[in-house]
């Protein structure tokens, strides 16, 4: 627990707003109070938002929600260029430092772009998995995990979703193109960081 302390400590020293729940529940209550009936919201790829199960409830409060998971797929480049401008963007990170970085591995660029421009509050859901010593740490974690995991969802025909870790590969379907560093908070977002007492996600 003094870890998380230290880590909640370290993103404040860094600008961004973060906050601990024990339960999934929580964090729901928190975002959907976040969340005006006026908000258009917007999801980004994550598991750790689909596994919180908050999809339906925001449905329910705000007049939009846009995900590009929930459409098909000739209509999902112009849902996630509609995405950058939400009122409310929540997603996910693939790894963050005790030292309050905030570390991501993205295809399209999309999730990343969305997290430090063009919303007007971002919201990041991170479980205690997510939580890495360091910028190595955190980068085993995405290319040993994340990508991994990510791939065989996707379905994807890469080395890292085949042996569980990332050889740099030129595969057509190579997922890792894009990294960013968050050092501190994208001066035009309100930008929250809220994590759960639990391993959720990739």
């Amino acid at each position: 627990m003094d870890k998380i302390k230290q880590l909640l400590e370290n993103l404040r020293k860094r600008g961004i707003e973060a906050k601990f729940f024990e339960t999934r529940d929580d964090i729901k209550k928190d975002i959907l109070n976040e969340v005006d009936e006026n908000d258009l919201v917007a999801i980004g790829g994550s598991m750790s938002i689909q596994e919180i199960d908050i999809y339906d409830n925001l449905v329910n409060k705000s007049k939009e929600v846009l995900w590009h998971w929930k459409v098909e797929p000739d209509k999902r480049m112009d849902l996630l260029k509609k995405a950058i401008f939400s009122d409310v963007y929540l997603s996910s990170t693939n790894a963050i430092l005790e030292d309050g970085r905030i570390i991501n591995i993205d295809g399209v660029g999309n999730r990343v772009a969305s997290m430090f421009f063009g919303p007007k509050k971002v919201i990041l859901v991170c479980g205690i998995n997510k939580i890495c010593k360091d910028y190595n740490d955190a980068m085993n974690r995405i290319k040993t995990s994340a990508c991994p995991n990510n791939a065989r969802r996707l379905n994807l025909n890469t080395p890292c979703a085949k042996i569980d870790s990332c050889i740099d590969c030129k595969n057509e379907q190579r997922m890792c193109m894009v990294t960013s560093i968050i050092e501190k908070k994208p001066p035009t977002i309100d930008f929250k960081v809220y994590i759960l007492n639990e391993e959720i996600g990739y």
